[in-house]
């Protein structure tokens, strides 16, 4: 079995690593950092918004299971795309909506579903999400990681990931 991998930014890694974590193909989610100017960065360095960083999840997937299709959809239905720099209470460039992708197939699907979902008018406002070739990526600390699978009942994953998952789940509940 051969995988693929799909590196997205958008808002929140805990939030995000605990929707794709639930799909079918998907083997493994590992938050990070990718798109900044420096190397090796901390969750405090990226937090304060000077390292040019996004959060961001590193999806390892069976493309016989899952396609990288069904991961934009995903990708752009759990998320806010039209807001620049943030996501929800989330605010900086750590938090900015971004498809970073690993050869020219997946920019130009992207690319596609973006000017798609801008022609339908779904959104009242521009899609902001960005469409980058990846870079250095790099993991988070480890107690970033399967965040919300271990920590389900911290008052911020019962107020502000757990909704998010159970949205989730009825929208995408195949």
């Amino acid at each position: 079995m051969a995988l693929s991998t799909a590196t997205f930014g958008n808002g929140c890694f805990w939030c995000t690593e605990a929707i794709f974590q639930r799909i079918a193909g998907v083997h493994t989610v590992v938050s990070g950092y990718t798109g900044g100017k420096v190397k090796n960065p901390t969750y405090r360095e990226v937090c304060y918004g000077r390292t040019g960083h996004a959060e961001v999840i590193q999806i390892s997937f069976d493309p016989e299971i899952v396609s990288f299709e069904k991961l934009l959809e995903i990708f752009w239905k759990t998320h806010d795309p039209t807001t620049l720099n943030r996501q929800g209470n989330d605010v900086g460039t750590q938090y900015r909506s971004a498809v970073f992708y690993h050869d020219e197939k997946q920019k130009q699907l992207a690319e596609h579903y973006k000017a798609k979902l801008d022609a339908s008018g779904i959104f009242a406002d521009p899609i902001v999400t960005e469409i980058t070739p990846i870079s250095e990526f790099y993991p988070a600390e480890d107690y970033h990681q399967n965040y919300f699978n271990e920590n389900g009942n911290q008052p911020y994953c019962r107020v502000i990931i757990q909704p998010k998952v159970e949205k989730f789940l009825q929208v995408f509940g195949e």
